[in-house]
């Protein structure tokens, strides 16, 4: 961020409440992440609703994600200048009053025009939340943010098939939107009172060129990523299209801050190590955390086919311990080398994910997940507060901004291309199993018509048609194939998780910090 003077002091009688400001940036952080996850599992109930067919219906997650990469450097441009109070209030509103009106959209272009709005204002909430965090609370504390931090991002990811479930099961899907609107509206309130106002400062530097550059190119690969597995990749124009163009973009972006005194970030907190790679180690954390999100409702839906609020019940094992293992990292990161904690969070989900890859059958249910979704839970929360800390006591108060961007595209970009990955190999895998064993089922055959006179002698004495022999034969056929493509899958993601532990040893400990570098919160001023 470019040097911004310091702002005169508040006026007279008004004064901060820190844990109230506390309280509405982890509340956006919460409101983001669910929602996103929400419109993900209630999408069949959403598409159905505005009688929209699977391809248009794909682009209604889409425009919310793609919104809030885009307006991503805005938002911490905004708030460096103005502070993120007055930004953080009227997304909240925005919000608010897009989350309201979607229910009500007649059609997919007015439901995806009020998405792409509610991303705009979602997508303000997490890069700003850390600085605040960090600019804010004092020194001794700022393990118990960073900890809250990450409780906030694996609680609200991993109830959302619950809440979506229970909604859709005992209300309706409305409830998936209208439940940000109290949210969000005790958001705008908890900052109105408890974050004091700054007048903005007598000289404002515009950089519109990179902020629209950064933006939009980080929008056009995300929805590339989104897309991609839909349209099969590399065979579609459209994809290459979103991925050439998103490129020059980001390409123009960096040239243009390489060359311009007064860019609207900072290439040297960028580029300072070891930021780079935790960054990348942020990613990678997301796609192993989504990966595994995603192959629990793969499986228990395709093989068992249970229903979001089934679903539900199992992810909710994840979310559930967040509330005891967050004071329980915080202490370990204040005791101890974060780098410590974030490697015992990875070895965990690591060797979570080869239980689950050495022991799966078809005969799983939620139960049998269990106990590897609570070691999971424990490695998840450890590893992301470990590498989030690691990354903050390498870092200068006065970067948090800088350092929220950075975190906030790490993060949407590595879940997206977890999502990316994970789906397009548990399709490809699942097509290669079920040849596999198709090519051990022969027609006519004596074991294949042995098998079906079977499935004939039960379906008589149940009273119903014989002749669905071949369809019972084929969903088991599909079965074994997608249980063997859960398997493949999270052996991918144990490897991801061993990968970012050797990078983990790639990380030189932190310098030592004092209490005289803590800043407060709204200060634009750097020290000398």
């Amino acid at each position: 961020m470019s040097e911004i003077v310091a702002p005169p002091p508040a006026p007279p009688g008004e004064q901060a409440i820190p844990w109230l400001g506390l309280t509405a940036v982890l509340l956006g952080t919460f409101m983001s992440t669910l929602t996103g996850r929400l419109s993900t599992f209630g999408l069949t109930d959403v598409r159905g609703a505005l009688h929209a067919g699977f391809d248009e219906g794909a682009w209604i997650t889409t425009a919310f994600t793609v919104a809030q990469m885009l307006i991503t450097p805005i938002a911490v441009w905004i708030g460096s200048i103005y502070g993120p109070r007055r930004i953080l209030i009227v997304a909240a509103l925005e919000f608010a009053f897009a989350s309201f009106l979607l229910p009500f959209s007649q059609n997919l272009t007015t439901f995806l025009a009020l998405q792409f709005l509610a991303g705009l204002g979602s997508g303000c909430f997490i890069p700003l939340t850390l600085s605040f965090i960090l600019r804010n609370m004092p020194p001794r504390l700022w393990a118990y943010g960073v900890a809250l931090y990450a409780l906030n991002l694996e609680l609200s990811l991993n109830i959302s098939a619950s809440v979506e479930g229970w909604y859709v099961d005992n209300l309706t899907w409305h409830w998936i939107f209208w439940q940000n609107v109290p949210l969000a509206l005790g958001m705008a309130a908890c900052l109105f009172w408890g974050v004091r106002s700054l007048p903005p400062p007598p000289r404002i530097h515009t950089d519109g060129y990179g902020l629209m550059s950064c933006g939009l190119g980080l929008a056009l690969i995300y929805a590339a990523l989104d897309q991609g597995n839909r349209l099969d990749w590399g065979s579609s124009g459209l994809i290459w299209g979103l991925t050439l163009a998103g490129i020059i973009m980001i390409v123009s972006f960096v040239v243009h801050g390489r060359t311009t005194p007064d860019a609207w970030l900072d290439f040297k907190v960028a580029t300072a190590w070891p930021l780079p790679l935790l960054l990348l180690m942020i990613a990678i954390l997301r796609l192993t955390i989504l990966s595994t999100s995603y192959l629990i409702p793969y499986y228990l839906g395709g093989v068992r086919g249970f229903r979001a609020l089934q679903v539900g019940d199992t992810l909710i094992w994840i979310a559930a311990p967040q509330l005891i293992i967050c004071p329980l990292a915080a202490f370990m990161l204040r005791r101890s080398d974060p780098r410590i904690t974030a490697s015992l969070g990875l070895c965990l989900v690591g060797l979570a994910c080869m239980a689950v890859a050495y022991t799966l059958t078809p005969s799983w249910g939620s139960d049998q997940f269990l106990p590897s979704q609570l070691m999971q839970a424990v490695g998840q929360s450890f590893a992301l507060s470990g590498i989030v800390f690691t990354g903050v006591l390498n870092l200068k108060p006065q970067d948090a901004l800088s350092f929220g961007a950075m975190l906030q595209i790490a993060r949407l970009f590595g879940g997206e291309a977890g999502t990316s990955f994970i789906t397009t190999m548990s399709r490809i895998r699942e097509q290669r199993a079920s040849n596999l064993i198709g090519l051990h089922l022969q027609i006519g055959s004596q074991d294949v018509q042995q098998r079906l006179a079977i499935y004939g002698r039960v379906l008589a004495r149940s009273s119903h048609q014989p002749q669905a022999a071949p369809v019972i034969l084929g969903n088991l056929v599909r079965t074994m194939a997608t249980t063997q493509a859960t398997i493949d899958c999270f052996v991918a993601v144990a490897a991801f998780a061993v990968f970012g532990l050797f990078m983990l040893l790639l990380v030189l400990p932190a310098p030592p910090r004092t209490p005289a570098s803590h800043i407060p919160f709204f200060s634009r001023k750097k020290p000398g």
